[in-house]
């Protein structure tokens, strides 16, 4: 008899109805294929076994279920039945029990009693692939996440379904935000040219149904460039059509920072080589021109006209000749000596030569320069003239005036030298530029002041950055290694 503790809990009491292999082979089933959280909801009682005379008994786990050689014997004791399930398939018994059972009593054929256990079958399988899946899904969801790229995962119409947290911690915004977001806003932003037109890569994507790139740019708060490449992959469906699209940004500004440099140093180098050639070809007829054009100044009775354009001759010789001089200090820079430079001093000396031009040009010069700061092993005189080099172009940057700022401080990798500016800033499509030889947003000037600035930095393994703002200004730091406190070898002899 079945306790009222086990009984209570049960939604459905039952009562089976059998010969032996038919019993036998239900309870297998049902012990089999059902689950835990089914068998709190259905409990076998007893069990019926018409026309055998010796009852076998059956085990539940711990708990042994009562046989009886009737069903009517097995309802009068277990009056809590309210389900049977025949299981021997003999018609006569299905109808004598049709008739015999009470309404409250459901009854289960056989057939009706094989398709549910089997239902229990797949069910099982159905739970077990769902938490395959879950746990597939959580570990892919986690690689994603940790991935250093930006990730997005778009509609056909580039609208954001879904984003990696590299995404939301980049951006600052909640992952609720960018849901539904076009992803040019993200990605290439709405004001870069390549967004919807023919530079745009899910455009390209959607087309073709081939992955495909570009590389964009962008500014941050700070006024740096960065730059970025963007993929698109696309998702195709059971019919071969674009479905989704996965859109991955990488910063690639390292990179292309590197690969600038190696450009230019290749730019130097041919440079190099031609203002060699250039200095040797035109020095010796510039040699003999100025030298010609001096001694018919010396006639005394030259014509006031004749006089005046042979000093225009020399004056303009005399430029060409610096422009040499200047080519030349520029490709051939090695060979200076360095010393042990406080760079708050050699800032002080170089404002101190360049105030009379800030004045001039009503420019508030505002140094910071605190005492104490680490030395730095390095040329002062070329220090002065890269500093010269930029507070000139912050000069010529504020036409009408403004702010300018020189500033000494420590940073991690040594001593930074920045000079900071209130001018029209720099426009982004020429900030790769600017650095370049000969370079220049000027009418007049060779365009070598700031590439003969980052060459002599380079030098001396120190490092330059700029951060510019379009309406707000430009800074330019210089940042040195600082003087180590070890003793350095002596020299060998």
């Amino acid at each position: 008899m079945l306790s009222a503790t086990y009984n209570q809990n049960k939604r459905f009491a039952i009562g089976v109805i059998g010969d032996i292999p038919a019993l036998l082979t239900f309870w297998e089933m049902f012990r089999d294929r059902s689950n835990e959280e089914l068998r709190k909801e259905i409990g076998i009682v007893a069990a019926a076994l018409p026309g055998e005379t010796v009852l076998p008994e059956a085990h539940d786990g711990d708990r042994t279920i009562p046989t009886y050689a009737g069903y009517k014997a097995m309802l009068d004791s277990h009056p809590e039945i309210n389900m049977i399930i025949e299981a021997t398939g003999r018609k006569a018994l299905v109808h004598e029990l049709r008739t015999y059972l009470p309404p409250s009593v459901v009854l289960v054929e056989r057939g009706a009693a094989n398709f549910f256990i089997n239902l229990l079958t797949e069910n099982k399988i159905w739970v077990a692939c769902k938490l395959d899946l879950l746990h597939t899904q959580n570990m892919l969801k986690t690689i994603i996440d940790q991935m250093e790229h930006e990730i997005l995962f778009l509609d056909r119409k580039g609208m954001v379904l879904d984003a990696n947290q590299t995404v939301l911690m980049r951006t600052g915004l909640t992952k609720k935000t960018i849901i539904g977001q076009p992803y040019c806003d993200l990605f290439l932003q709405s004001a870069n040219p390549k967004c919807g037109g023919d530079g745009d890569p899910f455009a390209a994507t959607m087309r073709t149904g081939q992955p495909s790139e570009t590389v964009t740019t962008a500014i941050n708060g700070d006024g740096r460039v960065q730059y970025f490449r963007v993929y698109t992959h696309p998702v195709q469906d059971e019919d071969k059509e674009v479905s989704h699209v996965v859109a991955v940004r990488r910063d690639i500004t390292r990179r292309a920072s590197i690969e600038n440099r190696l450009q230019q140093a290749e730019r130097l180098a041919s440079i190099g080589e031609l203002s060699t050639y250039m200095a040797h070809e035109i020095r010796n007829p510039l040699f003999t021109i100025s030298g010609f054009a001096n001694s018919l100044m010396r006639e005394p009775d030259l014509d006031t006209r004749v006089r005046s354009k042979l000093g225009i001759i020399l004056d303009e010789a005399r430029r060409l000749e610096q422009v040499l001089n200047s080519l030349m200090r520029f490709t051939r820079p090695a060979g200076v000596e360095v010393a042990e430079v406080d760079l708050a001093i050699v800032a002080r000396e170089t404002m101190d030569v360049m105030a009379l031009p800030c004045q001039n040009q009503n420019v508030r010069a505002e140094l910071d320069l605190p005492p104490d700061m680490p030395l730095v092993k390095a040329n002062p005189d070329l220090i002065k003239q890269c500093l010269s080099n930029m507070v000139k172009n912050s000069l010529e940057a504020m036409e009408d005036g403004g702010e300018l700022r020189i500033a000494v401080a420590r940073v991690p990798d040594g001593v930074s030298l920045s000079v900071a500016d209130t001018g029209h800033g720099i426009p982004p499509e020429i900030r790769d530029k600017i650095f370049s030889p000969f370079f220049s947003t000027k009418d007049k000037g060779s365009g070598l002041g700031l590439a003969q600035t980052r060459m002599i930095v380079d030098e001396i393994g120190g490092s330059l950055d700029l951060a510019s703002k379009v309406g707000a200004g430009t800074t330019i730091t210089l940042t040195l290694p600082p003087l180590l406190a070890v003793a350095e070898a002596p020299d060998s002899e």
